[in-house]
């Protein structure tokens, strides 16, 4: 894995972390301030409505198939699976990372349920 690609790798490990995935505060270092997601149930969350009701579940998940594709200068589409080894639900994902004065922000992503390894 290159350098670029290991470091979108760490920024996707990241947010899915448990004690991330718990804490707004820990969760708003990674969020774009526009950040939105079409989740794997169907619904659209955005940034603003996380908190509350919209807590993400400290699972323990794990990546793989990662792959970076680099859309521009200051953008970055990422794709994999990931398994829930709580729930044992393998997702397709794809997120789009902007670069913002403050580093790279997770701008958009998206889960969709999957009953195979689709990228190999």
């Amino acid at each position: 894995m290159d350098k670029l690609t290991e470091k979108f790798y760490e920024l996707e490990c990241s947010h899915l972390q448990p004690e991330v995935r718990i804490s707004m505060e820990k969760l708003g270092e990674v969020l774009d301030d526009e950040f939105f997601e079409f989740g794997s149930s169907g619904g659209v969350i955005k940034r603003s409505e996380l908190g509350g009701d919209h807590i993400l579940k400290p699972d323990s998940m794990e990546i793989q198939c990662f792959a970076m594709h680099e859309l521009g200068p200051s953008a970055v589409l990422t794709t994999y699976q990931l398994y829930n080894r709580n729930t044992e639900i393998l997702t397709n994902r794809s997120s789009v990372w902007k670069k913002r004065r403050n580093g790279w922000k997770l701008f958009f992503h998206q889960g969709t349920v999957s009953t195979e390894e689709v990228f190999q």
